[in-house]
């Protein structure tokens, strides 16, 4: 017995004298299954340029390694098309590149994303384009990898976002002994700049968000970072992946101390049986050209098997919340 109900196709499954309701597939349910067999898209990044919405994300090679990032494009931020594939090209990114981040600056997108496979010493590179599918590396790369005895000196899952009059650069890394991820901050000195390896500055010699509530385990990563008034707000993923992985929200008025709004998940895993059951990860905020803000995320059912992106709609009326 099928039934529509808020954009979602609930199917009612009896098992052993039991009804499970399962929300099948949201509206926006996209994959990837053009590198490999299953389908597999991780880490969204939305941007709008040149009259259409472009999203950028995580898919893997044939052999589950050598990551690459994927490109689809949009009119309506729901149906999404693939457009492109940027593959590992520069020799420091030979193992694989993946966690897009993306803004555009003078014409041009300038994109950032981790190098990936090789552990302690995966760092931040960034890549400039002129149409958003074919891109130029910078010739500083890698721009950025963190220092001092806090950290083990990895830098991945960057948000670049201009606040203050500069750019802050958002980076997870790991405690020196590789358990525990946290988030890292680097700024340039002013809103002109190209973001060259030499013009970032580490910020603080500490985390400046790392777990600590019961549902962030050992994990905060993936910072999505908007401002609305004074404040600059930062969705983040806690817990490592299927933990399950969730979001959450802080927010902070000069980009480096922050506080959460909340002790629960902004975003939860979805409920048993549901299509992101496993969790609900990796945040992307983003205002619309019609003005209304979207949450992008990934999500599956199956611990990691497959990954699909979606969204959903976020309200700001005294507060974030979820459109239901």
């Amino acid at each position: 017995m099928n039934h529509f109900k808020r954009g979602f196709l609930i199917t009612c499954f009896v098992f052993a004298g039991a009804v499970v309701m399962a929300q099948q597939r949201p509206q926006m349910y996209y994959s990837d299954s053009g590198v490999i067999a299953k389908p597999v898209a991780k880490d969204p990044k939305v941007i709008y340029f040149k009259g259409r919405y472009l999203m950028y994300y995580s898919v893997p090679g044939s052999d589950n390694k050598n990551w690459s990032i994927g490109i689809a494009e949009s009119q309506d931020l729901t149906n999404w098309k693939k457009a492109g594939t940027i593959k590992p090209g520069a020799d420091y990114e030979k193992n694989g590149l993946c966690a897009p981040g993306a803004l555009v600056k003078d014409g041009r997108v300038n994109l950032f994303y981790q190098t990936y496979g090789n552990g302690k010493n995966d760092a931040i590179c960034h890549a400039i384009s002129t149409d958003g599918i074919h891109f130029t590396r910078n010739s500083t790369n890698p721009i950025f990898r963190p220092t001092g005895s806090w950290t083990c000196g990895r830098a991945i899952d960057a948000e670049v976002v201009a606040f203050k009059n500069r750019y802050f650069l958002y980076f997870a890394t790991r405690d020196p002994d590789y358990r525990v991820q946290m988030q890292g901050v680097a700024a340039t000195a002013s809103l002109n700049t190209s973001f060259n390896r030499e013009e970032w500055t580490q910020l603080t010699d500490s985390a400046i968000l790392k777990p600590e509530l019961p549902w962030e385990k050992n994990c905060i990563e993936a910072a999505a970072c908007i401002q609305k008034g004074k404040y600059l707000y930062m969705f983040y993923a806690g817990a490592y992946n299927n933990e399950p992985q969730q979001v959450g929200l802080a927010r902070s008025t000069d980009g480096i101390r922050w506080q959460r709004l909340s002790a629960r998940p902004f975003l939860p895993n979805g409920q048993p049986g549901s299509w992101n059951e496993s969790e609900s990860g990796h945040p992307d905020i983003f205002k619309a050209k019609n003005q209304r803000y979207y949450l992008f995320f990934q999500g599956n059912n199956d611990k990691g098997r497959s990954w699909y992106l979606s969204k959903k709609e976020v309200l700001l009326n005294n507060g974030w919340m979820l459109k239901e």
